[in-house]
């Protein structure tokens, strides 16, 4: 039995018929790192010790009767911007390259007590500021699919440690598409929840009002399994929101009769590569015979998306990266004569220049005499967004769409033109300024053998209609099964 073929809940499943154990599972993942992820660069750090210490714990807790959820005993891999205890947080950045934190994020507690074991953190672009893996002070995550190509970003590692059996579920996070477009990018699946459902206290902030913590997959189910243990109301952050408890069942029932389904006209309009949209007229095609209602809508709006997005994005981002100064923790530029030259090399030499350009672009934006005329005037354009959403929906049970316009681009070409790797973003921001759940799962591939991905958008709070409608699509369709090494 190939343990790394498996899904995380058919290892759940092999650990409670005790058909394996939890210390089988880790060494099988853990040897498959060690063999395999120098060609892929996936991983930042690996908690090998640390890993199969915990895997004989969870073994003792399964036993016992101390965890019970579908996903004890199965491994997970973290984004490297999410706080691990006593285990390096980096955000692939120098600024942060020797930061340790002295706790564990929620969503990392709630992964223990639900019996999981932590492989090590996952390679990203640095502070989540990328679309491509590429800005990682670390180097380059490449895609398993062809590793002349990005696996996409900002959770690039996080999306290839899936694609590449390395992980059987992992946490990325999600600013602009930063789950969902790695997802695309890797031909695997992936969850960026409503804003508010899950927390994001100990996640290294980017955009604040945008940042949410979501899972990575093989498929939808591994998705809600992992959602159903990460989500819900966290005391120690206040924009988490208390809910219904998450209906796993309803999650993965895969049923679509009689749903009605739109798509954003503007969504298939100028610059979709032809194999997307092929895609994604195929993937309507399949609701349809599913039961659904499938029909195009306009939606002019879309065009705002890009410039609201990175004003806000940027000007929230100079705001939460004014902390590395090089005084209370992180990097600090040994060649300083001063105050003034600590805070300035420090940050000049600490930081990375996709991080700079927009920490400038933010500063600029809320700077007097720019204020009104830029980020004001973003906030208005997020109310309209917010509101067409809001008016879709009152017609819609959800919304499809293409992820990214094409797939993967090789490995160079975005970072020579980051206004065009900026606008590769159109489809997946807007439901980030909007705050509602959209799930990524492949569609397709292009004429290259690449990964295609759809995108299904859902209401506030409705990530279990969103993530049945993913798995009666994977029901019907088996782009989900494929992997890198049978292409």
């Amino acid at each position: 039995m190939d343990i790394c073929s498996m899904s995380a809940l058919e290892i759940g499943a092999a650990i409670r018929e005790k058909k394996m154990t939890v210390r089988e599972v880790t060494e099988g993942y853990l040897s498959a790192i060690e063999n395999t992820d120098g060609a892929y660069h996936c991983y930042n750090t690996v908690c090998k010790e640390a890993a199969l210490a915990r895997a004989d714990e969870v073994q003792k807790g399964i036993d016992e009767g101390r965890y019970t959820s579908p996903l004890a005993g199965v491994p997970v891999g973290v984004k490297d911007n999410i706080c691990t205890k006593g285990v390096p947080t980096t955000c692939s950045s120098k600024i942060l390259e020797n930061f340790v934190p002295p706790y564990d994020a929620t969503v990392v507690k709630r992964l223990y007590d639900a019996g999981m074991v932590v492989l090590g953190k996952l390679n990203m672009d640095e502070f989540a500021m990328g679309s491509t893996t590429e800005t990682s002070a670390t180097g380059v995550t490449h895609n398993p699919w062809n590793t002349d190509c990005v696996p996409g970003g900002s959770s690039g590692g996080a999306a290839a440690a899936v694609a590449a059996k390395l992980a059987p579920v992992t946490l990325g996070s999600d600013t602009g598409g930063s789950i969902r477009q790695p997802a695309s990018f890797c031909g695997v699946s992936g969850l960026k929840p409503t804003y508010g459902a899950v927390s994001r206290y100990g996640l290294v902030a980017y955009a604040s009002s945008l940042d949410q913590i979501g899972p990575l997959a093989h498929d939808a189910k591994d998705c809600a399994a992992l959602f159903s243990v990460i989500e819900g109301k966290d005391e120690k952050d206040g924009t988490s929101m208390e809910n219904p408890k998450f209906d796993f069942a309803a999650a993965t029932n895969g049923g679509m009769q009689g749903k009605k389904i739109g798509i954003p006209a503007d969504y298939l309009g100028e610059g979709i590569s032809t194999d997307v949209k092929a895609a994604i007229e195929a993937a309507a095609e399949t609701y349809r015979g599913l039961g659904a209602e499938v029909e195009i809508f306009p939606m002019p709006i879309v065009k705002y998306a890009i410039p609201a997005y990175y004003i806000i994005a940027c000007a929230e981002a100079c705001s939460n990266l004014s902390r590395y100064d090089g005084i209370k923790y992180g990097y600090s530029s040994p060649n300083t004569d001063n105050l003034l030259d600590t805070y300035i090399k420090s940050r000049s030499e600490g930081f990375g220049m996709e991080v700079k350009r927009r920490i400038m672009l933010g500063n600029f934006v809320l700077s007097s005499g720019y204020y009104d005329a830029y980020y004001n005037k973003a906030l208005k354009a997020k109310k309209l967004i917010q509101q067409a959403f809001f008016d879709a929906f009152e017609k819609y049970d959800m919304l499809l769409g293409p992820v990214a316009p094409t797939t993967a681009p090789k490995i160079g070409e975005s970072l020579s033109d980051p206004l065009k790797m900026y606008l590769g973003d159109i489809y997946t921001v807007m439901i980030n300024i909007a705050g509602v759940p959209s799930m990524a799962i492949p569609c397709g591939f292009d004429r290259e053998n690449m990964p295609i991905g759809m995108q299904l958008i859902g209401k506030p709070f409705c990530e279990a209609e969103i993530l049945s409608a993913a798995v009666g699509f994977q029901n019907a369709t088996d782009f989900h099964k494929k992997s890198p090494k049978e292409s």
